[in-house]
């Protein structure tokens, strides 16, 4: 089946990790039919992608965003140029082995498959940090301990590494422009939304979890302080709310109850393990693990209250009307 890779940039301090993407996406067992660069409002970044990279590349075209601003305006933009019957995603700091590309398509030759999604390893700058748990390795935008270890069917795919049929946007709409990350926002979740809307409009339809589709996705400096973990914990809670209100509380959060209910627990208390035997990074793990919980949490909570009062807001003026 023919396949377009699509990667989406919005800023010239990825330059070198692009260059590097699209020079593996040409490496790739399986060819794709084209590959499109899309610039979400950047002058700059697009005059040197079309300057260097088009040129670099024969299957790569370069084209603005011309949706909304944002990740899921740029993946729609690319949607709408795709005449292929799969579309790949793959991020702009993301670099895919060989096999990346064959590891997505291989399981679409199952008619019942609609989405596939690969595995994100973190390329920490320099050591991992002591204190990161990898329970929490979703924050940095890479798969987590408490995923499938094996090739699985599951709720949703990761926004990294991701291929659908072109029939999905076709039949459910393509990914919500009110979702995802708009430049350094740590927000998103569109793909959840999207996957979560075709499983409840086509219930037989298959989102497959595919590790041997591997990236290596590059961590910045600026992602492994605290203060962003406190960030990205706490608009993930938001966003979640968000999708709670589109598509439903149980099914937006199902698999985010079974993780807090055991792969949280199994963490901490593997932690406290380790730090009873005199890892004292052990505890710091553990006690990383409760904050993100809790943080995550109270977004979570601050969201329902905003959508509530929105609600409320909406029905009273539409009773005085």
């Amino acid at each position: 089946m023919a396949v377009t890779v699509v990667v989406c940039a919005y800023t010239m301090k990825r330059w070198h990790d692009l260059v590097e993407a699209c020079t593996a996406i040409d490496a790739q067992t399986v060819k794709p039919a084209q590959v499109i660069l899309v610039i979400d409002h950047n002058d700059e970044l697009e005059l040197r992608a079309r300057t260097e990279l088009a040129t670099a590349h024969p299957l790569l075209s370069v084209q603005p965003n011309r949706r909304s601003r944002g990740l899921s305006g740029a993946r729609n933009t690319a949607i709408d140029a795709c005449t292929t019957p799969l579309i790949a995603f793959l991020d702009d700091d993301a670099c895919p082995d060989e096999r990346w590309l064959e590891g997505l398509v291989r399981p679409c030759a199952e008619p019942k498959v609609w989405i596939t999604g690969g595995h994100s390893e973190p390329r920490w700058p320099g050591v991992r940090p002591r204190w990161f748990p990898p329970e929490f390795d979703w924050v940095v935008g890479s798969s987590y301990l408490g995923m499938p270890q094996r090739e699985s069917d599951v709720r949703n795919v990761h926004g990294c590494s991701m291929a659908f049929r072109s029939e999905v946007f076709a039949r459910v709409g393509q990914f919500d422009e009110g979702l995802g990350r708009v430049g350094t926002l740590p927000v998103g979740c569109e793909e959840t939304e999207l996957c979560i809307r075709l499983a409840q409009s086509i219930p037989q339809a298959r989102i497959r979890y595919v590790p041997s589709s591997q990236v290596k996705h590059r961590v910045s400096v600026d992602r492994i302080r605290l203060g962003y973990f406190i960030r990205r914990c706490y608009s993930e809670g938001l966003s979640k709310a968000q999708i709670g209100r589109l598509v439903g509380a149980s099914a937006g959060t199902s698999d985010e109850r079974d993780y807090a209910r055991k792969v949280l627990p199994a963490g901490v208390r593997a932690g406290l393990g380790r730090a009873i035997r005199g890892d004292l990074d052990g505890f710091l793990r553990a006690s990383a693990i409760v904050t993100g919980l809790a943080i995550t949490t109270v977004g979570y909570a601050r969201g329902l209250a905003a959508g509530d009062s929105t609600g409320a807001s909406r029905r009273m003026t539409a009773t005085r009307r």
